[in-house]
This record gives structure tokens, C-alpha cells and sequence, in this order.
């Protein structure tokens, strides 16, 4: 049996030579003709002398890190003179030094093994990194960064007693405004920048779960300005389609973050009429033609927007009690239909997390009806964006607009 410091001395070996080969393959790939500190036998001993030092004794093995670092000072300071300030090879040794600590203290390969591929995939992915970069700009950072300090910073520290006349807290509100913009966010970012084929597909897609509403009208527009016939213009159709169909999933992963029970009302349904949608679309887009499709640009995490959505939330709250205690189920049955002909979301979430005096059946039924409304809705905005050119599309969700509103009323 091999004794277990030989087994860590040899995958500490293994691991510090990799990492030393990994960054002298970097530099040779950057054209780094200049000395440089680290290479793959100079890792490799300093990963041997991480582990006889922290084998010896911990008060040498912190000395041996001081000794590396005012090495690396010495160097780094005739490095300067060349106007070179790179620290990326000490970084890199450091981690190597790191593993026999990291290794004796939790004694378990993997989390050697992660380190080395972090290393390795981070050195690798520079290049598409910036292209990543490139595409962002500051307006973007910026909401980004005023968004994490709202919801890390303001959401833990807003009361959550419910609010009169509302019966629902200024935490809990504004904790559906993040979650509502987080989910927008990821399909955007999906789609803008991890998918480099930027398809009418993909754009059916992820703009369907960012939004169906706005995706129908970006694709009808781009209908219209090119003129779309034939083989293109049944891949707009079925783009459009997709992005309803995707519009179905999102609503069950809204109802199953905030209402379970809700969210089993909704499920065979509206599965049934999502793949609906998939097959109808796949069914049409039966062309090869590598065509780059529109996106909608703008962030979902604007706080003027996120600003609006919970006035909205609020706003829906309120006349959704006041039509239910006066004109009962029917009333809010009128009330879904008319809300699907603007944005759904405020109206759902307010039924599935308000304290509204409905049973579950009522809510699943007014949450279909306005989901089957504003099918008709971007029904509307297709045939008239795209100047009729998107006739099938229309058709198609005007009919499933209709089914999806006799379902609600019939439940």
C-alpha cells in the first residue's frame, strides 16, 4: 500500500508541474519573449517546497511564503523599470505554494482539482472574455451595480409587517421585483452574450422568457423591414410562436417560486399549450439559412423599470380586492381579460401573493384568461408590426389566445 504523504507528495507534484506547464504555455501563446518569473520546473519546486515546509513545521511554511513574495518584489522591480507590471505568474505561484495547506487541511483531491481547472480555464479564457466585454457597455454596468445595491443592501432592511390596505409587506414587494428582474436578466444575458448564433430561434427563446410581448414586436418589425418571403418568413413565424409557447414556461416558473399550489393548478395546461406551441413551431422553421436575428436591448434590470413594475404590483393588488368584493369571481374573470392586453406580470403575481378572498381554482382561472388575452394581444401587434406579413403567426395565436381563454372560464 502506498504510504498517504507519498500519495499527496505525488499529486501535489503532478498538479504544480501542470499548473507551471499551463502558465509557460500561456506566455508563449501572448509572445512573451522576456524573462519572466515561473515556468514549469521553477512551479514544480515551489510546489515541493509548499509541502516539505508545511510537513516540517506551519511557522516554516509561512516564512517560505514570505521569502517567495520578496523574490518576486526583487523581480517585479527591475520588471517595472521595463514598464511591465503584470503580477498574473505570482498570482499563480502563490496558488501552487497553497496546495500542500489547502491539501493537508481537507485532505481530498478535489479541491486541488479545482483550483488547477480554475487556473487553467481562466488563463484560456481571456480572449473571449473581452469579447464578452466588448459588447457591454457602461450604461449596462451601471444598472447592474445599482440593482445588486437595491436588493442586497435596501430588500433586507425594509419592514416586513404588511402594509395597510395592501396585506402585503414592503419587503415581500419589492422581493418580487428582484426575482421578476433576475429571471428577465438571466434570459437576457443568455441571449445576448452566451450564445454566439444569434438565430431566430435563440431569439424566440430566451426573448420569449425575458418577453413574449416584446419579442413579438421585435420580430414582426424585422418582418416588415426586410420584406420576409418564403423560407424567412416562416422562420419569423415560428419565432414568434416559440416566444408565446416560452411564455407559458415562465409563468410556471413564476407560480412555482410564489405559489405551489397555484403553480399544479397551471402545470398540464399550460404545458400542454406550451408544447403545443413547440411542435407548431419546429414544424415551420424548416430552413438551413444562417440568418442573425434582432434582440430586444434593452435591460431588464433599469431601476426606472423595476420602479414601475412595483407601482404596478401595488396598483393591481388594490383593484383586483376591490373587483373581487364587489363584483365577485365573475368581475375578476372581466378583469383578466382586459389586464392580458397589457403586462401580465404585475396582475399574476398580485393574484398568486396577494391577500386576495379567492380560491385557488379562481386564481389558476384568471391567470389563464389573461395569459390567453394577451396572446390575442401580440396577436394584434403582429399583424399590424409586420404589415401583415406574419399572417400565420397571428392566426395561430389568436387561436390559442381563444383556447387558452375558454379553458380559464370552463376550470
Amino acid at each position: 500500500m502506498i504510504p498517504i504523504d507519498l500519495l499527496y507528495f505525488l499529486i501535489i507534484l503532478s498538479f504544480s508541474f501542470l499548473t507551471g506547464l499551463e502558465l509557460k504555455t500561456y506566455k508563449l501563446s501572448k509572445q512573451v519573449q522576456k524573462p519572466h518569473f515561473g515556468s514549469a520546473r521553477t512551479s514544480t519546486f515551489i510546489g515541493i517546497l509548499g509541502f516539505a515546509f508545511y510537513k516540517i513545521n506551519i511557522n516554516l511554511f509561512i516564512l517560505g511564503y514570505f521569502s517567495l513574495t520578496l523574490l518576486y518584489a526583487i523581480h517585479y522591480y527591475f520588471k517595472n523599470q521595463n514598464l511591465r507590471t503584470s503580477i498574473l505568474s505570482f498570482l499563480v505561484i502563490s496558488l501552487v505554494y497553497s496546495f500542500s495547506r489547502h491539501f493537508f487541511t481537507i485532505t481530498n483531491i478535489w479541491s486541488i482539482a479545482i483550483i488547477f481547472v480554475s487556473i487553467v480555464f481562466i488563463l484560456n479564457y481571456k480572449s473571449h472574455t473581452k469579447n464578452i466585454f466588448s459588447q457591454i457597455n457602461q450604461n449596462e454596468i451601471e444598472t447592474f451595480g445599482k440593482f445588486i445595491l437595491l436588493s442586497a443592501v435596501i430588500l433586507p432592511v425594509l419592514p416586513k409587517n404588511p402594509l395597510p390596505f395592501i396585506g402585503i409587506s414592503a419587503f415581500k414587494i419589492w422581493l418580487v421585483v428582484v426575482i421578476i428582474s433576475a429571471i428577465s436578466y438571466f434570459s437576457y444575458i443568455a441571449q445576448k452574450f452566451l450564445f454566439k448564433n444569434k438565430s431566430f430561434l435563440i431569439t424566440g427563446i430566451f426573448g420569449g422568457l425575458y418577453s413574449s410581448t416584446a419579442t413579438t414586436v421585435v420580430l414582426s418589425k424585422k418582418a416588415f423591414s426586410i420584406n420576409a418571403k418564403d423560407n424567412v418568413l416562416s422562420i419569423i413565424n415560428s419565432s414568434i410562436i416559440l416566444a408565446t409557447s416560452m411564455m407559458y414556461l415562465r409563468l410556471l416558473v413564476i407560480a412555482f417560486i410564489f405559489n405551489q399550489n397555484i403553480f399544479y393548478k397551471l402545470l398540464i395546461p399550460f404545458l400542454i399549450f406550451s408544447l403545443t406551441g413547440i411542435i407548431i413551431s419546429f414544424f415551420l422553421y424548416k430552413s438551413n439559412l444562417n440568418l442573425e436575428a434582432p434582440i430586444d436591448d434593452r435591460n431588464p434590470l433599469e431601476l426606472g423599470t423595476a420602479f414601475v413594475f412595483a407601482i404596478l404590483f401595488v396598483f393591481m393588488i388594490l383593484i383586483t380586492k376591490f373587483v373581487t368584493i364587489h363584483y365577485g369571481n365573475l368581475g375578476l374573470k372581466i378583469l383578466s381579460f382586459i389586464v392580458g392586453f397589457t403586462d401580465i406580470d404585475p396582475f399574476i403575481l398580485s393574484l398568486i401573493t396577494g391577500k386576495i378572498s379567492i380560491n385557488i381554482n379562481e386564481i389558476a382561472s384568471a391567470v389563464i384568461i389573461a395569459a390567453g388575452s394577451n396572446n390575442i394581444l401580440k396577436a394584434l401587434y403582429s399583424y399590424i408590426f409586420s404589415k401583415k406579413i406574419t399572417f400565420l403567426a397571428s392566426i395561430f395565436l389568436i387561436i390559442l389566445g381563444i383556447i387558452t381563454i375558454i379553458y380559464g372560464i370552463i376550470i
